[in-house]
Order: C-alpha cells, then sequence, then structure tokens
C-alpha cells in the first residue's frame, strides 16, 4: 500500500504536455530529471539499486526511488528479484525501454555539437562505453575486427568492432585483443581530448594490455562533430 500510494503521489506531481503528439509524450517519460542517466545505466543489463546509485553519484537516495517508480509505471523499467541464492531486488529495462537505444545515440550526437557541451565532465563507465558506440567514426574504423576490453573500476566491458559497427556489452573481457584499464575520464581523454597514450601511461592514469597498435588506432575512431553555430 504504501509503494501504490508513493506511486500516485508522483503521478500527481508530474507535468505532462496533454499533447497528442508522440514525441511530446516520450518527452513526459524522458524528460523527467534523472530518467536519462538511470536508463543509460540500465542498457547493460539488470543493477541492483546500490549499483544504480554508485553509477549515478549525484542523485539521491530518494530521487533515485522516485525515478524508478516513475519509469516501472511508464513500462520502460521492469523490478525483479534474482534467484537464489542471491535474491536480490534488480531493475531492468523491459523490452520496450531497450528499444530507446538508438534515441540515445541520436540524442547523444546532437548534444555532443552544443557549444555547451564539456566532454571533460565525469563519465560512468556505461556512458563512456555507450558513447563510443555513438561517436564511432565508420569510415575511420572500416575493415577493422577486434575485442576491445575496458576494466574500469569494479566493471569489466568489452567493445566488439566489426567493419566500422561498434556493440559494447558488460561482461567476461578474458579473450579481448587489447585491454584498457583506468577510470572512463582518463580514457575519454585519449579518445576525445587527443591526449596521448603515453602520457596517460607515464601520469598512471591509463594502462594498456595487448595490442599496442591497435590501441593508438583505436583512439582515432571517435572525432567528436563540429559545434553548431549560435547564428
Amino acid at each position: 500500500m504504501q509503494l501504490q500510494k508513493l506511486t500516485s503521489n508522483i503521478e500527481a506531481k508530474r507535468r505532462r504536455y496533454d499533447d497528442a503528439c508522440a514525441a511530446a509524450h516520450a518527452m513526459d517519460i524522458l524528460g523527467e530529471r534523472w530518467a536519462v542517466p538511470v536508463m543509460r545505466e540500465l542498457m547493460f543489463g539488470p543493477l541492483r539499486f546500490g549499483e544504480l546509485r554508485d553509477a549515478i553519484p549525484a542523485i539521491s537516495a530518494n530521487i533515485l526511488t522516485q525515478r524508478l517508480i516513475g519509469l516501472e509505471a511508464a513500462g520502460v523499467v521492469r523490478r525483479y528479484r534474482l534467484p537464489s541464492p542471491a535474491s536480490t531486488p534488480v531493475y531492468e529495462l523491459t523490452n520496450w525501454g531497450y528499444e530507446a537505444a538508438p534515441i540515445f545515440q541520436v540524442m547523444g550526437r546532437w548534444g555532443a555539437r552544443s557549444p555547451a557541451h564539456d566532454p571533460q565532465r565525469p563519465f560512468s563507465p556505461a556512458s563512456l562505453l555507450l558513447s563510443f558506440r555513438t561517436m564511432m567514426n565508420a569510415e575511420r574504423a572500416l575493415g577493422l575486427t577486434a575485442r576491445i576490453g575496458f576494466r574500469l573500476g569494479q566493471s569489466d566491458f568489452l567493445l566488439k568492432l566489426d567493419d566500422g559497427v561498434a556493440v559494447p556489452a558488460r561482461g567476461s573481457i578474458a579473450d579481448a585483443d587489447l585491454i584498457f584499464v583506468g577510470a572512463p575520464a582518463a580514457i575519454a581523454a585519449a579518445a576525445y581530448g587527443g591526449v596521448p597514450l603515453r602520457e596517460l601511461e607515464k601520469q598512471g592514469a591509463v594502462t594498456i594490455e595487448g595490442n599496442r597498435e591497435l590501441a593508438e588506432r583505436f583512439v582515432t575512431l571517435f572525432p567528436l562533430p563540429s559545434k553548431a553555430s549560435s547564428a
């Protein structure tokens, strides 16, 4: 009953566009503060509440609870309990929720052209991997097939490159051709900021395991789009 009451209170406070336009309705869902970061983190599969808090440190527990309830009520997120012995509740995108992935790519490329966008701000591991899928230049990656591993704190991700297509996933990196170890911001500095890998290695910010030549080529695959004119 308490959860139903909280859901009703959240729904009552929401301000909707009251518009039949499907894009406006989508923004009723995505436009809620913190909804996009929460969905972004869940793009790689189910997470516990605490794992979501760790991935989005600026969000409070109360706001995260409200946002998860709202997204669940909208049909974007589902909550269930892992089987024994874990028996822990987790949150996962529904099939329809996962269909938002292309929206994130379009929004990412559009947002990167903003004169106010700062790529040096914090990156979560999921944000970094999704950005690689969004920003990879298919022509520069043409003919390249590789498995790139990332050890980002407690999270391991594998990025599969296949002739201009990048597919990121959370999971084992044991069979990767190359592994980057470091904070997401440090790896982003090489891919988006042009900081030489050797300089980051000297600073102890990044460690490279495996194919060195591949590492040097990889960080050149993500040219940022030009900034939009304010005129």
